[in-house]
């Protein structure tokens, strides 16, 4: 009863159990001692043990254990187990070796179906990712490591409208023989052969590769290999494990919370792993004589609701009382099997699988009387197939931003914020560091007896920068003529300098202006560059100047203006 309170109130179903169930089976009360046992699959194990708790209110017993389907088509071969449950039929053949069928006869019952999802593990800016698109393409790719990184272009083509990180993508994949490893395997080897054959050679397999419960590995390669299905989804769910992805059954995705890929079919659209899709791509499924289903046609279904990988898991039922089986077995068998195809339905859908189409619940309900000792089904395949009926006609079409090359349905799966700031225009400024008066030393006689000398430095000078843009500056300066306030004048052509960059902010480029000797070309009478630079910050300049006087120049104390600009 453990299992399936965290899915719904157990007096809940309980009471529908007894309901639906009531009807179908004829032999409930008559088998109510006799216990049977069953092992294999895990994909089937979620709905097998629900409905096994359920019909106990039946009187049915049955136990179940979830080994993996591999291992319970050899328990059921060994007569350890009354009945298996398997996602494969016996006889195929998986890398050279064959699974033989058991020597007692038997029957296969498709009894609950699912598809293989791609359940996965992305953050995007804090947010966990949901809504991921992958073509069937994009998908081989990554299990066959041809795509190692989530911005890859190739997944970034299924979504449009998406900002995927440069985060590593781990692969991880079943380490166990599983029925979904084979399913999606064959998938792979059908219709992406070249991505399949390329992997399988770098394993060391034969090629061309077929289908295989066991997933090849590739040594140096990042794929992960995890044991049963609830294994692969709890390592993918763990926070650790960003960039993971994972193919499992969609009830062991819902049941760890994690999203799974919606995949483009073959209409061009790209569609969930709903039990609607699902139940529309089983509508496709071929049944022999020995119920096995091939479901190659949902490959290539061109329904647009369809999902391209469905999965069925079948009930492996002795059809003789060949030892452990007797006839009471074979009560409990067939009631418990008509009570999953009619009354367990809704339970199924509730964990996560899809009902049974009508074509193939009719099929089951045909075969079970084959059981020694079961019970003829007292109701028809109409009314066990409703739910599924009615979920096929109220599966709607697809979105039209589901279709190939559409932006991702809600412009993203990922929440956005709005932000805004306002880039002030920032200014230029120049000012002087020191004293802006500058004393130059009484001239003296140059050695030549031509003409008096003096020579200083001018006050260091701040250029600071803050303008939107980066646009540069350029700093020059120009001299007026020398005055004594008494009408006698030095001309500023006499003035020279020799300018210098005494530090600048290291995001700066700044170039100084060319040295200018007194009376050269007019001097700084003339505008001269000081120095000019690209990028923002703060520079100091710097500047040595030279006076030269004539002899003729009566005593006094001559004042200039060196006036700065900067543009």
């Amino acid at each position: 009863m453990a299992h399936f309170r965290r899915f719904r109130n157990p007096l809940v179903v309980l009471a529908t159990c007894v309901a639906l169930a009531g009807t179908a089976v004829s032999s409930a009360s008559a088998v109510a001692a006799v216990p049977i046992s069953g092992a294999g699959s895990t994909s089937a194990e979620n709905a097998i043990i629900t409905w096994s708790a359920n019909a106990a209110s039946l009187g049915l017993r049955v136990s179940y254990a979830g080994t993996g389907s591999s291992d319970g088509r050899n328990q059921f071969k060994n007569g350890t187990v009354d009945f298996a449950v398997s996602d494969l039929p016996y006889g195929l053949t998986d890398n050279g070796v064959t699974d033989t069928p058991p020597s007692r006869p038997f029957s296969y019952l498709p009894i609950v179906a699912g598809p293989v999802a791609f359940a996965y593990h992305l953050t995007v800016n804090g947010q966990r990712l949901t809504g991921l698109r992958l073509s069937g393409t994009t998908l081989a790719k990554i299990f066959t490591q041809a795509v190692t990184v989530w911005n890859d272009p190739a997944i970034q083509a299924d979504n449009p409208g998406l900002t995927l990180p440069a985060t590593a993508i781990t692969p991880v994949v079943r380490a166990d023989g599983s029925a979904t490893t084979e399913t999606f395997t064959h998938w792979m080897a059908t219709e992406q052969p070249s991505l399949w054959n390329a992997y399988c050679a770098a394993a060391g397999r034969a090629t061309p590769c077929a289908a295989t419960s066991f997933y090849p590995g590739v040594p140096g390669t990042n794929m992960i290999s995890v044991a049963l299905s609830s294994g692969v989804a709890g390592y993918v769910a763990q926070p650790q494990n960003e960039g993971s992805i994972t193919y499992v059954e969609s009830t062991y995705a819902q049941a760890a919370a994690l999203p799974v890929a919606k995949v483009l079919n073959a209409a061009g659209y790209y569609t969930a792993p709903s039990a609607g899709a699902v139940s529309v791509s089983l509508l496709t499924a071929q049944l022999d004589s020995s119920l096995t289903a091939n479901l190659d046609g949902a490959f290539t279904d061109t329904d647009p609701r369809a999902y391209p990988l469905p999965q069925v898991s079948y009930l492996i039922v002795p059809t003789s009382t060949a030892a452990p089986f007797t006839v009471d077995k074979g009560a409990t068998l067939g009631a418990f099997a008509s009570y999953a195809l009619c009354g367990g339905a809704n339970e199924a859908q509730l964990l996560g699988y899809t009902p049974l189409p009508q074509n193939i619940v009719q099929a089951d309900l045909n075969a079970i009387p084959r059981i020694p000792g079961a019970g003829a089904p007292t109701v028809g395949a109409a009314t066990c197939a409703a739910l599924a009926t009615t979920l096929i006609a109220n599966t709607p079409q697809p979105q039209p931003c589901d279709q190939l090359g559409a932006v991702v349905c809600g412009s993203s799966q990922l929440p956005t914020e709005s932000i805004d700031t306002t880039l002030p225009p920032g200014s230029l400024v120049i000012s002087v560091d020191a004293n802006p008066q500058v004393v130059l030393p009484s001239p003296v006689l140059d050695p030549s007896g031509a003409l008096l000398r003096t020579s200083g430095s001018l006050s260091p000078l701040t250029v600071t920068d803050n303008r939107a843009g980066d646009p540069g500056w350029s700093v020059s300066a120009q001299a007026g003529d020398f005055s004594d306030g008494m009408g006698h004048s030095i001309a500023g052509l006499n003035l020279g300098w020799t300018p210098s960059v005494i530090d600048a902010t290291a995001a700066q480029t700044v170039t100084v202006g060319s040295p200018v000797a007194p009376g050269n070309g007019g001097g700084l009478s003339t505008a001269r560059t000081w120095a000019t630079a690209t990028g923002l910050g703060t520079t100091h300049l710097g500047a040595d100047v030279q006076l030269d006087v004539p002899t003729s120049t009566l005593a006094g104390t001559y004042t200039a203006t060196l006036t700065v600009t900067a543009i």
